[in-house]
């Protein structure tokens, strides 16, 4: 059964000034300077704008690097790049830089607030300079340099204040605002790969890195004016919200090596399914929906996980995630021979384990808990870096993996297709990403 979310005497007492909507984690320290009229919390027209630029950024940062491998099956069989190495270092790049340097963008929003604002903006300027640049690449470490490093930098400064903004914009509804958000990348990575493809093939590379460039920052600019703090915060006061005591924290760490071990596996089933598609008889067309239907349902797997954050305990959550992806990894992605129980893997795959991420805000919630002088945007940056590290090892992990495969030929379904060790690492990632579950049963959280 469900276990409605414990009750926070820090957050549930509110004061005088909570009540003119004004989250009491944010009222028990002198940063914020009083307004008349501030804006409302968890709702109202500003509220929404800044929730609709946030998901905009998600949706443009995540959903194109998660496109990468559409780039990455074209530089590897059309010159100048075909036969080269280290193309996949690009991807890697651009999806590791944007997880891993999360917390050094918070860091550095709260100790110069006065720039906070801007530094979305700087970063999507960043991001499409870097895609115009990587149009002009000659060799894999031009792209590095720019489709990965610069790429994945910009995106890191555009999206990461959405982090640090939310949790003054939404307050008793932001596990799902949360999820809105984290929902945007999915439906970007819905169309991104499609649109990339078409470009790719009708003309060339350059055209689509360009196209790409002017069509990010179109996109981006209209809600750029409404991605800002719900309030203006002093100078002086921000400090004491870098304490780091927490990292070293019971709590702090057995929710990170779920999250981590969690990550190590999410990522493969995007990378092999399509390959695995096609050895099953999949066209082109057919295997690339596998990808598409994961991607789209994690939309509704987001938005649901993070309605549920709100109302339930984190570990109730987790708990319903870890259950749908271990189930639909070993039995229905383990055991499918034919395509259509593929694309039932494939939705019940993005509802479950595409929500685990909309789960970090009530984590966070439950560190800072444990270590009250905790900031949980902060924490929550830490929870990005947690993901990044499963990502970037996930790659040479996956490669592993396939060259030790000894069941190929000796097992049924995708057990013995050469796949198998990829499918058992993904059901035995996501089963030791519920260890906060087995944790909070032996009163460890």
């Amino acid at each position: 059964m469900m276990e409605p979310k414990e009750s926070n005497p820090r957050t549930d007492s509110l004061s005088l000034e909570a009540q003119t909507s004004i989250p009491s984690d944010q009222q028990s320290d002198a940063r914020i300077i009083r307004e008349k009229n501030p804006p409302a919390v968890d709702g109202g027209l500003p509220a929404w704008l800044f929730l609709a630029a946030s998901t905009m950024l998600e949706a443009i940062v995540w959903g194109y690097a998660f496109a990468f491998g559409i780039f990455q099956d074209y530089y590897s069989t059309h010159a100048p790049f075909q036969g080269s190495g280290n193309i996949a270092v690009i991807g890697t790049c651009a999806m590791g830089i944007a997880y891993l340097v999360s917390p050094l963008v918070i860091v550095v929003m709260i100790l110069f607030p006065s720039i906070a604002r801007w530094l979305s903006t700087a970063g999507v300027v960043v991001m499409c300079l870097s895609l115009a640049l990587s149009s002009f690449s000659t060799n894999v470490t031009h792209l590095i340099l720019s489709q990965g490093i610069g790429f994945g930098t910009g995106g890191c400064f555009a999206y990461t204040p959405s982090i640090l903004f939310l949790s003054e914009w939404f307050f008793k509804r932001k596990g799902l605002a949360f999820g809105i958000v984290w929902a945007g990348s999915g439906l970007s990575g819905v169309i991104f790969p499609l649109a990339i493809r078409w470009l790719l093939d009708k003309y060339g590379i350059q055209a689509a890195l360009r196209v790409s460039c002017v069509a990010l920052f179109v996109l981006a600019a209209p809600f750029l004016y409404f991605h800002r703090p719900r309030l203006p915060m002093s100078e002086t006061a921000c400090q004491h919200r870098l304490d780091f005591r927490f990292l070293y924290n019971k709590v702090h760490i057995i929710y990170q090596l779920g999250n981590v071990a969690e990550a190590l596996g999410y990522f493969l089933p995007a990378i092999y399914l399509p390959m695995y598609a096609r050895s099953l008889g999949a066209n082109e067309l057919l295997s690339s929906l596998t990808v598409t239907l994961v991607n789209l349902a994690s939309v509704f797997g987001c938005v649901l996980m993070g309605f549920l954050s709100d109302r339930y305990h984190v570990t109730t959550c987790i708990l319903i995630s870890t259950v749908g992806t271990v189930i639909s990894v070993f039995f229905l992605w383990g055991f499918a021979v034919t395509i259509p129980p593929l694309y039932v893997f494939c939705i019940t795959y993005g509802l479950t384990a595409g929500g685990f991420s909309s789960t970090w805000s009530s984590a966070s919630h439950e560190i800072q808990r444990a270590s009250p002088s905790a900031d949980t945007a902060v924490i929550f940056a830490f929870m990005e870096t947690g993901r990044g590290i499963g990502n970037v090892a996930c790659g040479p992990l996956s490669e592993v993996l396939l060259k030790g495969d000894v069941w190929r030929g000796h097992a049924w379904g995708a057990y013995g297709s050469g796949y198998g060790t990829l499918v058992v690492c993904t059901g035995t990632t996501a089963l030791v990403g519920g260890l906060c579950v087995v944790a909070r049963h032996l009163k460890w959280v």
